[in-house]
């Protein structure tokens, strides 16, 4: 296949872990990348084996508006389209939620969930109004298991990634289905990267917090001596590339198999117990409407949200 008639991918967070796995592998399968990160230089070996053609470096701080925009700007005069965009940079913050500094805590916000929101904006105009019509992308948003059940001790990485994942959900069924953009939720388990390690942001733990603690045991669990983390991020590269080139995707899917089991154990958690307080689910009813007849046509309605 010519190169001009491979997919062409955008990769944020690309100087490490999963971002630069699947830049690399995204090149060895022959495809194009357009690889950002707040130093660019740091890909210059990168830069230095594959042609301008295939690999374009971009400075990006994915806090940045304008930045975000110039990167859309240099993705359509450079290669024309853009087939897949992965948001893919964060961070770690590990602190009890009274010792979590405002400022820290709405950094993190800044980085997993607004950026992802507004490059999710500059998206969606490209693939609709740039790309040939009816053509469309994915849209794929590297969540956490994080963003399905928290834990304690990052009770603000975890929000970042809940935000993320309602933003996505909500964002794919917006989408009108001629526009053909869709959207993908990752969810990654442990992950040999540098997540817990020089990624991660630590904050002191108050006095009141001993190891023993909720937060504690996950201070413990988290600690790079003691981690033994399952995944390698060329394997999920590998995962994400294959999934992008599905016709019919689930809207999460859990990488992992820690993940898939957490997964799995909190969603049947939820529904025992939607069933165990279903009366009390009920009994806000205004009298007269029968409530299961009444969201058997609700979701009817909707049905095509489900």
């Amino acid at each position: 296949m010519a190169l001009n008639n491979t997919r062409v991918w955008l990769v944020t967070g690309a100087s490490s872990g999963l971002g630069l796995a699947l830049v690399k592998a995204i090149l060895a399968a022959g495809e194009r990348v357009i690889a950002t990160l707040r130093t660019p230089a740091q890909l210059k070996d990168l830069e230095a084996v594959y042609p301008p053609r295939q690999l374009l470096v971009q400075r990006l701080d994915v806090t940045n508006v304008a930045e975000i925009k110039a990167v859309f700007d240099a993705a359509q005069k450079h290669f024309g389209r853009l087939d897949v965009v992965v948001n893919n940079a964060g961070y770690g913050i590990l602190a009890e939620i009274e010792a979590t500094p405002d400022e820290a805590a709405r950094q993190n916000f800044e980085v997993q969930f607004w950026g992802p929101v507004n490059i999710t904006r500059e998206a969606i105009k490209f693939m609709r109004d740039v790309n040939p019509k009816g053509h469309g992308g994915l849209v794929i948003n590297v969540s956490s298991v994080g963003g399905y059940l928290a834990n304690p001790g990052i009770s603000f990485y975890n929000a970042s990634k809940f935000a993320l994942e309602g933003f996505t959900q909500a964002f794919a069924r917006e989408m009108l289905p001629e526009w053909n953009i869709r959207a993908l939720i990752i969810e990654p388990g442990g992950f040999q990267s540098e997540w817990a390690g020089g990624s991660m942001q630590t904050f002191p733990a108050p006095p009141q917090y001993g190891p023993t603690s909720p937060s504690g045991v996950v201070r413990t669990v988290l600690d790079p001596a003691n981690a033994d983390p399952l995944g390698l991020p060329d394997r999920m590269a590998a995962a994400i590339m294959r999934v992008a080139g599905e016709e019919k995707l689930p809207l999460r899917l859990p990488l992992g198999s820690e993940s898939l089991a957490i997964v799995r154990g909190q969603a049947q958690k939820t529904l025992r117990e939607a069933e165990e307080w279903e009366a009390v689910s009920h009994s806000t009813n205004r009298d007269g409407v029968d409530g299961p007849e009444y969201s058997k046509k609700i979701m009817e309605t909707l049905k095509s949200l489900f």
